[in-house]
Protein backbone atom coordinates (compact mmCIF):
# COMPACT_ATOMS: atom_id res chain seq x y z
CA UNK A 1 0.00 0.00 0.00
CA UNK A 2 2.69 2.04 1.02
CA UNK A 3 4.13 1.56 -2.69
CA UNK A 4 1.02 2.89 -4.51
CA UNK A 5 1.09 5.69 -2.24
CA UNK A 6 4.48 6.75 -2.97
CA UNK A 7 4.09 6.47 -6.86
CA UNK A 8 3.94 9.81 -9.03
CA UNK A 9 0.45 8.72 -9.95
CA UNK A 10 -1.50 8.45 -6.82
CA UNK A 11 -0.07 11.84 -5.52
CA UNK A 12 -1.01 13.59 -8.84
CA UNK A 13 -4.59 12.41 -8.36
CA UNK A 14 -4.38 13.02 -5.08
CA UNK A 15 -3.26 16.63 -5.30
CA UNK A 16 -6.20 17.24 -7.62
CA UNK A 17 -8.95 15.54 -6.26
CA UNK A 18 -7.67 17.70 -2.82
CA UNK A 19 -7.90 20.61 -5.56
CA UNK A 20 -11.66 19.79 -6.45
CA UNK A 21 -12.28 19.22 -2.42
CA UNK A 22 -10.77 22.87 -2.05
CA UNK A 23 -13.60 24.17 -4.49
CA UNK A 24 -16.14 22.69 -2.98
CA UNK A 25 -15.18 24.18 0.87
CA UNK A 26 -14.65 27.30 -0.40
CA UNK A 27 -18.01 27.46 -2.39
CA UNK A 28 -19.45 26.18 1.49
CA UNK A 29 -17.97 29.21 3.49
CA UNK A 30 -18.37 31.50 0.16
CA UNK A 31 -14.54 31.95 -0.04
CA UNK A 32 -12.11 32.40 -2.55
CA UNK A 33 -11.14 29.16 -4.57
CA UNK A 34 -7.58 29.66 -2.70
CA UNK A 35 -8.43 29.56 0.39
CA UNK A 36 -10.49 26.47 -0.04
CA UNK A 37 -7.67 24.57 -1.94
CA UNK A 38 -5.20 25.41 0.59
CA UNK A 39 -6.95 24.14 3.43
CA UNK A 40 -7.78 21.24 1.75
CA UNK A 41 -3.96 20.79 1.54
CA UNK A 42 -3.55 21.55 5.20
CA UNK A 43 -5.81 18.33 5.89
CA UNK A 44 -4.53 15.92 3.52
CA UNK A 45 -0.95 17.02 5.01
CA UNK A 46 1.57 16.12 7.40
CA UNK A 47 -0.34 18.85 9.83
CA UNK A 48 -3.51 16.19 10.13
CA UNK A 49 -4.00 13.24 7.57
CA UNK A 50 -0.05 12.82 6.22
CA UNK A 51 -1.41 11.34 3.11
CA UNK A 52 1.22 13.96 1.22
CA UNK A 53 4.31 15.15 2.07
CA UNK A 54 6.26 18.38 0.53
CA UNK A 55 8.48 15.88 -1.06
CA UNK A 56 10.79 16.86 -4.09
CA UNK A 57 7.99 15.65 -6.74
CA UNK A 58 5.04 17.68 -5.25
CA UNK A 59 8.03 20.89 -4.74
CA UNK A 60 8.14 20.24 -8.46
CA UNK A 61 5.16 20.18 -9.78
CA UNK A 62 4.16 23.40 -7.52
CA UNK A 63 7.02 25.32 -8.53
CA UNK A 64 5.70 24.81 -12.38
CA UNK A 65 2.23 26.05 -11.17
CA UNK A 66 3.51 28.69 -10.03
CA UNK A 67 5.35 29.70 -13.15
CA UNK A 68 2.75 29.05 -15.61
CA UNK A 69 0.06 31.20 -13.11
CA UNK A 70 2.43 33.85 -13.68
CA UNK A 71 2.65 33.59 -17.33
CA UNK A 72 -1.09 33.44 -17.69
CA UNK A 73 -1.12 36.51 -15.25
CA UNK A 74 1.46 38.45 -17.97
CA UNK A 75 -1.26 38.82 -20.13
CA UNK A 76 -3.18 41.05 -18.92
CA UNK A 77 -0.91 43.80 -18.76
CA UNK A 78 1.64 46.07 -20.50
CA UNK A 79 5.28 46.64 -19.07
CA UNK A 80 4.27 50.35 -19.37
CA UNK A 81 1.09 49.55 -16.60
CA UNK A 82 3.82 48.20 -14.10
CA UNK A 83 6.55 50.21 -14.27
CA UNK A 84 6.06 53.76 -12.00
CA UNK A 85 8.08 55.20 -9.93
CA UNK A 86 4.89 55.02 -7.43
CA UNK A 87 4.97 51.02 -7.25
CA UNK A 88 9.08 51.67 -6.51
CA UNK A 89 8.03 53.57 -3.61
CA UNK A 90 5.39 51.11 -1.94
CA UNK A 91 7.72 48.51 -2.57
CA UNK A 92 10.88 50.26 -0.93
CA UNK A 93 8.85 50.94 1.94
CA UNK A 94 6.88 47.59 1.88
CA UNK A 95 10.32 45.84 2.24
CA UNK A 96 11.80 48.70 5.19
CA UNK A 97 8.82 48.39 7.35
CA UNK A 98 8.40 44.66 7.54
CA UNK A 99 11.81 43.86 8.03
CA UNK A 100 12.48 46.39 11.10
CA UNK A 101 9.21 44.32 12.33
CA UNK A 102 10.83 41.00 11.69
CA UNK A 103 13.97 41.35 13.79
CA UNK A 104 12.47 43.72 16.15
CA UNK A 105 10.09 40.59 17.15
CA UNK A 106 12.83 38.17 16.80
CA UNK A 107 14.52 39.81 19.46
CA UNK A 108 11.93 40.22 21.42
CA UNK A 109 11.60 36.91 21.55
CA UNK A 110 15.05 36.47 22.68
CA UNK A 111 17.15 35.56 20.24
CA UNK A 112 20.21 36.38 18.15
CA UNK A 113 21.72 38.45 15.42
CA UNK A 114 21.58 35.68 13.03
CA UNK A 115 17.96 34.52 13.57
CA UNK A 116 16.25 38.18 13.85
CA UNK A 117 18.44 39.38 10.40
CA UNK A 118 16.88 36.18 8.52
CA UNK A 119 13.41 36.64 9.86
CA UNK A 120 13.15 40.31 9.37
CA UNK A 121 14.39 38.84 5.34
CA UNK A 122 11.60 36.35 5.93
CA UNK A 123 9.10 39.33 6.51
CA UNK A 124 10.05 41.19 3.16
CA UNK A 125 8.88 38.90 0.75
CA UNK A 126 5.75 39.36 -0.88
CA UNK A 127 3.97 35.97 -2.79
CA UNK A 128 2.56 37.84 -6.26
CA UNK A 129 1.64 34.70 -7.42
CA UNK A 130 -1.42 34.23 -4.60
CA UNK A 131 -2.86 38.16 -4.61
CA UNK A 132 -2.43 37.94 -8.70
CA UNK A 133 -4.59 34.89 -8.75
CA UNK A 134 -7.37 35.97 -6.16
CA UNK A 135 -7.56 38.97 -8.47
CA UNK A 136 -7.79 37.39 -11.36
CA UNK A 137 -10.91 35.03 -10.21
CA UNK A 138 -12.71 37.95 -8.87
CA UNK A 139 -12.09 39.93 -12.10
CA UNK A 140 -10.47 42.79 -10.91
CA UNK A 141 -6.74 42.68 -12.64
CA UNK A 142 -7.36 45.82 -14.38
CA UNK A 143 -7.91 48.02 -11.85
CA UNK A 144 -5.70 51.14 -10.71
CA UNK A 145 -5.00 48.72 -7.59
CA UNK A 146 -4.37 45.32 -8.89
CA UNK A 147 -1.97 47.43 -11.08
CA UNK A 148 0.13 48.91 -8.41
CA UNK A 149 0.31 45.59 -6.25
CA UNK A 150 1.80 43.53 -9.63
CA UNK A 151 4.52 46.01 -10.09
CA UNK A 152 5.49 46.84 -6.59
CA UNK A 153 5.19 43.03 -6.32
CA UNK A 154 8.07 42.54 -9.04
CA UNK A 155 10.46 45.15 -7.57
CA UNK A 156 9.92 43.95 -3.72
CA UNK A 157 11.20 40.48 -5.27
CA UNK A 158 13.86 42.41 -6.19
CA UNK A 159 14.36 44.01 -2.78
CA UNK A 160 13.99 40.94 -0.99
CA UNK A 161 16.85 39.48 -3.26
CA UNK A 162 18.94 42.18 -1.92
CA UNK A 163 17.95 42.09 1.59
CA UNK A 164 18.90 38.03 1.52
CA UNK A 165 22.05 38.58 -0.23
CA UNK A 166 23.11 41.37 2.57
CA UNK A 167 22.02 39.52 4.97
CA UNK A 168 23.77 36.42 3.87
CA UNK A 169 26.44 38.80 3.73
CA UNK A 170 26.24 40.70 7.24
CA UNK A 171 26.19 37.38 9.42
CA UNK A 172 29.08 35.95 7.43
CA UNK A 173 30.81 38.87 7.79
CA UNK A 174 31.43 39.85 4.28
CA UNK A 175 29.39 42.54 3.36
CA UNK A 176 30.38 44.46 0.49
CA UNK A 177 28.42 47.67 -0.55
CA UNK A 178 28.86 46.70 -4.65
CA UNK A 179 26.77 43.13 -3.97
CA UNK A 180 24.26 45.79 -4.50
CA UNK A 181 25.05 47.60 -7.04
CA UNK A 182 26.00 44.18 -9.31
CA UNK A 183 22.75 42.42 -8.00
CA UNK A 184 20.38 46.13 -9.20
CA UNK A 185 22.25 45.84 -12.47
CA UNK A 186 21.93 42.21 -12.92
CA UNK A 187 18.04 42.58 -12.61
CA UNK A 188 17.53 45.89 -14.53
CA UNK A 189 19.01 44.58 -17.50
CA UNK A 190 17.49 41.23 -17.07
CA UNK A 191 14.31 43.12 -17.14
CA UNK A 192 14.60 45.53 -19.94
CA UNK A 193 16.03 43.27 -22.28
CA UNK A 194 13.98 39.94 -21.75
CA UNK A 195 11.01 42.26 -22.02
CA UNK A 196 12.53 44.10 -25.44
CA UNK A 197 13.23 41.08 -27.06
CA UNK A 198 9.89 39.28 -25.99
CA UNK A 199 7.61 42.23 -27.34
CA UNK A 200 9.57 43.40 -30.21
CA UNK A 201 11.26 40.45 -31.52
CA UNK A 202 9.75 36.83 -29.92
CA UNK A 203 6.09 38.27 -30.47
CA UNK A 204 6.87 39.91 -34.18
CA UNK A 205 8.64 36.52 -35.06
CA UNK A 206 5.51 34.40 -33.60
CA UNK A 207 3.08 36.40 -35.75
CA UNK A 208 4.94 35.91 -38.79
CA UNK A 209 4.78 32.40 -38.32
CA UNK A 210 1.74 32.27 -37.93
CA UNK A 211 1.20 32.50 -41.28
CA UNK A 212 3.27 30.28 -42.94
CA UNK A 213 2.00 26.74 -44.11
CA UNK A 214 3.94 24.66 -41.46
CA UNK A 215 1.87 26.29 -38.68
CA UNK A 216 -1.21 25.94 -40.93
CA UNK A 217 -0.44 22.22 -41.00
CA UNK A 218 0.80 21.93 -36.93
CA UNK A 219 -1.20 24.43 -35.39
CA UNK A 220 0.16 23.73 -31.42
CA UNK A 221 3.15 24.68 -32.41
CA UNK A 222 3.24 28.59 -31.54
CA UNK A 223 1.92 27.10 -28.10
CA UNK A 224 4.71 25.12 -27.26
CA UNK A 225 7.19 27.55 -28.29
CA UNK A 226 5.45 29.88 -25.85
CA UNK A 227 5.77 27.54 -23.24
CA UNK A 228 9.06 26.86 -23.75
CA UNK A 229 10.05 30.85 -23.93
CA UNK A 230 8.09 30.85 -20.77
CA UNK A 231 10.34 28.47 -18.73
CA UNK A 232 13.34 29.96 -20.25
CA UNK A 233 12.39 33.47 -18.90
CA UNK A 234 11.85 31.55 -15.45
CA UNK A 235 15.15 29.65 -15.41
CA UNK A 236 17.13 33.13 -16.60
CA UNK A 237 15.57 35.30 -13.73
CA UNK A 238 16.27 32.53 -11.47
CA UNK A 239 19.72 32.52 -13.24
CA UNK A 240 19.52 35.95 -12.03
CA UNK A 241 18.68 35.72 -8.65
CA UNK A 242 15.35 36.57 -9.11
CA UNK A 243 12.15 34.22 -8.60
CA UNK A 244 11.38 32.47 -11.86
CA UNK A 245 7.72 33.55 -11.84
CA UNK A 246 9.02 36.97 -12.02
CA UNK A 247 10.54 35.85 -15.70
CA UNK A 248 7.55 34.12 -16.69
CA UNK A 249 5.49 37.38 -16.02
CA UNK A 250 7.40 39.08 -18.09
CA UNK A 251 7.00 36.49 -20.95
CA UNK A 252 3.37 36.70 -20.47
CA UNK A 253 3.69 40.12 -20.72
CA UNK A 254 5.58 39.71 -23.83
CA UNK A 255 2.76 38.37 -25.48
CA UNK A 256 0.00 40.31 -24.26
CA UNK A 257 -0.56 41.69 -27.57
CA UNK A 258 -0.08 38.54 -29.43
CA UNK A 259 -2.61 38.30 -32.13
CA UNK A 260 -2.82 34.96 -34.08
CA UNK A 261 -5.21 33.37 -36.79
CA UNK A 262 -4.13 29.82 -37.81
CA UNK A 263 -2.51 28.62 -34.38
CA UNK A 264 -3.99 27.60 -31.32
CA UNK A 265 -4.69 30.36 -28.69
CA UNK A 266 -1.77 30.36 -26.87
CA UNK A 267 -3.41 32.28 -24.08
CA UNK A 268 -6.34 29.45 -23.48
CA UNK A 269 -3.88 26.75 -23.15
CA UNK A 270 -1.87 28.49 -20.94
CA UNK A 271 -5.25 28.83 -19.02
CA UNK A 272 -5.64 24.83 -18.97
CA UNK A 273 -2.40 24.33 -18.30
CA UNK A 274 -2.80 26.81 -15.06
CA UNK A 275 -5.72 25.45 -14.21
CA UNK A 276 -4.31 21.83 -13.35
CA UNK A 277 -0.75 23.07 -12.03
CA UNK A 278 -1.74 26.25 -10.20
CA UNK A 279 -4.17 24.31 -8.45
CA UNK A 280 -1.50 21.80 -7.00
CA UNK A 281 0.79 24.91 -6.57
CA UNK A 282 -2.02 25.78 -3.62
CA UNK A 283 -2.58 22.38 -2.36
CA UNK A 284 1.66 22.41 -2.00
CA UNK A 285 1.15 25.90 0.47
CA UNK A 286 -1.20 23.66 2.78
CA UNK A 287 0.83 20.66 2.47
CA UNK A 288 4.09 22.29 3.42
CA UNK A 289 2.72 23.73 6.29
CA UNK A 290 3.38 20.99 9.16
CA UNK A 291 1.45 22.27 12.18
CA UNK A 292 2.29 18.85 14.28
CA UNK A 293 5.99 20.30 14.64
CA UNK A 294 4.63 23.64 16.51
CA UNK A 295 5.59 23.50 20.16
CA UNK A 296 4.07 25.27 22.95
CA UNK A 297 7.38 27.38 23.40
CA UNK A 298 7.40 29.09 19.83
CA UNK A 299 3.32 29.61 19.81
CA UNK A 300 3.76 32.98 21.44
CA UNK A 301 6.44 33.99 18.64
CA UNK A 302 4.44 32.26 15.68
CA UNK A 303 1.22 34.60 16.84
CA UNK A 304 3.36 38.04 17.35
CA UNK A 305 5.09 37.29 13.80
CA UNK A 306 2.02 37.18 11.73
CA UNK A 307 0.50 40.02 13.17
CA UNK A 308 3.59 42.04 12.45
CA UNK A 309 3.71 40.69 9.08
CA UNK A 310 0.49 41.63 7.98
CA UNK A 311 0.37 44.85 9.81
CA UNK A 312 3.94 46.10 8.47
CA UNK A 313 2.99 45.10 5.06
CA UNK A 314 -0.51 46.99 5.47
CA UNK A 315 0.74 49.65 6.55
CA UNK A 316 4.05 49.70 5.14
CA UNK A 317 2.47 49.31 1.41
CA UNK A 318 -0.69 51.36 2.30
CA UNK A 319 0.95 54.41 3.42
CA UNK A 320 2.75 54.89 0.84
CA UNK A 321 0.31 54.54 -1.64
CA UNK A 322 -1.76 56.80 -0.12
CA UNK A 323 0.84 59.36 -0.76
CA UNK A 324 1.29 58.61 -3.76
CA UNK A 325 -2.55 60.06 -4.52
CA UNK A 326 -4.25 56.49 -4.57
CA UNK A 327 -7.60 56.46 -2.07
CA UNK A 328 -7.43 55.38 0.72
CA UNK A 329 -9.69 52.00 0.24
CA UNK A 330 -7.07 51.18 -3.13
CA UNK A 331 -4.15 51.58 -0.31
CA UNK A 332 -5.43 49.70 1.90
CA UNK A 333 -6.40 46.74 -1.04
CA UNK A 334 -2.67 47.49 -2.16
CA UNK A 335 -1.64 46.58 1.55
CA UNK A 336 -3.14 43.69 2.07
CA UNK A 337 -2.40 42.57 -1.27
CA UNK A 338 1.48 42.99 -0.48
CA UNK A 339 0.71 40.99 2.59
CA UNK A 340 0.71 37.03 1.04
CA UNK A 341 4.33 35.86 2.10
CA UNK A 342 3.87 32.39 0.67
CA UNK A 343 6.16 30.53 -1.34
CA UNK A 344 8.92 33.00 -0.96
CA UNK A 345 9.33 33.65 2.40
CA UNK A 346 9.46 29.69 2.87
CA UNK A 347 12.46 29.80 0.12
CA UNK A 348 14.30 32.00 2.69
CA UNK A 349 13.47 30.25 5.58
CA UNK A 350 14.77 27.11 3.96
CA UNK A 351 18.03 28.89 2.50
CA UNK A 352 18.31 30.25 6.90
CA UNK A 353 17.86 26.74 8.05
CA UNK A 354 20.42 24.95 5.35
CA UNK A 355 22.86 27.14 6.19
CA UNK A 356 21.79 27.18 9.83
CA UNK A 357 21.16 30.80 10.46
CA UNK A 358 17.83 29.95 12.25
CA UNK A 359 17.02 27.06 14.14
CA UNK A 360 14.05 24.24 13.07
CA UNK A 361 11.21 25.89 15.51
CA UNK A 362 12.01 29.51 14.01
CA UNK A 363 12.02 27.73 10.54
CA UNK A 364 8.22 26.17 11.03
CA UNK A 365 7.25 29.35 12.47
CA UNK A 366 8.49 31.12 9.20
CA UNK A 367 6.46 28.69 7.41
CA UNK A 368 3.06 28.73 9.08
CA UNK A 369 3.36 32.69 9.07
CA UNK A 370 3.59 32.31 5.42
CA UNK A 371 0.40 30.08 5.28
CA UNK A 372 -1.56 32.39 7.62
CA UNK A 373 -1.14 35.46 5.68
CA UNK A 374 -1.59 33.92 2.35
CA UNK A 375 -4.75 33.34 3.83
CA UNK A 376 -5.89 36.14 5.21
CA UNK A 377 -5.81 38.16 1.55
CA UNK A 378 -8.16 36.31 -0.23
CA UNK A 379 -10.67 36.46 2.91
CA UNK A 380 -10.25 39.71 3.68
CA UNK A 381 -10.74 41.06 -0.43
CA UNK A 382 -14.04 38.64 -0.81
CA UNK A 383 -15.48 39.66 2.39
CA UNK A 384 -14.79 43.69 2.27
CA UNK A 385 -12.92 45.34 0.09
CA UNK A 386 -14.54 44.20 -3.63
CA UNK A 387 -17.85 44.18 -1.93
CA UNK A 388 -19.01 47.35 -2.62
CA UNK A 389 -18.64 50.05 -5.18
CA UNK A 390 -14.74 50.25 -6.36
CA UNK A 391 -13.32 53.85 -5.84
CA UNK A 392 -12.37 56.71 -8.31
CA UNK A 393 -9.97 56.02 -10.55
CA UNK A 394 -6.28 56.86 -9.59
CA UNK A 395 -4.49 59.57 -11.18
CA UNK A 396 -1.84 58.78 -13.20
CA UNK A 397 1.70 57.61 -10.89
Amino acid sequence: MEGIIATPEFQVSLLLFAALGGYLLASRINQSAVVGIILVGLLIGPSVLGLVSYNEFVRGLAHLGAVVLLFVIGFEFKLKDIVRPAYAFIALIGVIVPWVGGYATAVWAGMDFSTGLFVGTALTATSIAITANVLQEMNKLQTDAAKAIIGAAVIDDVLSLIALAITGDVVAGAFHPSVIFFILLKVIIFILVAGAVGIFIVSRFLVKLDNTPFVAKYPEFIFIFAMTFAFLYAMIAEIVGLSAIVGAFIAGISFERLELRKSLDVKEGAEFLKIIFAAIFFVSLGVVADFKALTLDILPFLVVLTIVAIVTKVVGCAIPARMAGICRKDSLIIGFGMAPRGEVAMIVALIGLEQEYIGQAVFVAIIVMSLLTTLITPIIYRNWFFKDEYCEPSPEI
